[in-house]
């Protein structure tokens, strides 16, 4: 049995845990029961902080996003040009899913699209990324306009991500850093082609 920890340090454990083995395992071949015996926890414990396994989850999906989001408005704040705030987006993102690959595989998996509720956890996370990215474009166009090419942004991070960083052989794929130089390129040149 583990220590006795203050109840929002408990909380984190277990969404921590409940993460990796979700990403792991997958939503439905996940039980409390697995979660509670891998955190060192009674599952009495556990349901004090969540109802059941799919609130869950749900939390879980939340949580996610709002560290992706913040990654992102942490590197794309402060003073950089245009250019360099494409790049340090991109950076972020693939930091976070470098240094969070369950995270990527949570909010990103095939489960999380083939259920509603889930589905629109996981799309409100990417809309509030998208939504964030397109502050960031400085384009003379509307506010619809920049954020659909803020969500064909956060596509090219995704996609590269799956295929780039987030498969089982990673050693050989190029770094965060090197991967948001490429793309950001890429993503800069093209916006420079935009018009109104």
């Amino acid at each position: 049995m583990s220590t006795r920890l203050p109840a929002e340090q408990r909380r984190r454990q277990l969404l921590d845990i409940a993460r990796d083995i979700f990403a792991d395992r997958g939503f439905h071949a996940t039980a409390m029961d697995d979660i509670a015996a891998i955190a060192g926890v009674t599952k009495p414990v556990l349901y004090q902080h969540f109802d059941n396994k799919r609130a869950l989850f749900l939390e879980l999906l939340d949580d996610v996003g709002e560290q992706l989001l913040l990654a992102l408005s942490s590197a794309i704040s402060g003073d950089l040009t245009g250019r360099a705030r494409v790049e340090e987006g991109f950076a972020a993102y693939f930091r976070f899913v470098t240094a969070n690959p369950a995270a990527f595989r949570l909010l990103f998996g095939a489960a999380v699209r083939n259920d509603p509720d889930f589905a629109q956890h996981a799309e409100a996370a990417l809309d509030n990324a998208a939504l964030e990215i397109s502050k960031m474009i400085e384009l003379p166009v509307d506010d619809e306009h920049r954020l659909l090419l803020a969500h064909a942004i956060v596509g090219m991070a995704e996609a590269t991500s799956r295929r780039s960083i987030a498969s089982e052989d990673a050693e050989d794929h190029p770094n965060a850093e090197s991967l948001a130089s490429r793309l950001a390129e890429l993503a800069w040149f093209g916006l420079r082609g935009v018009r109104g």
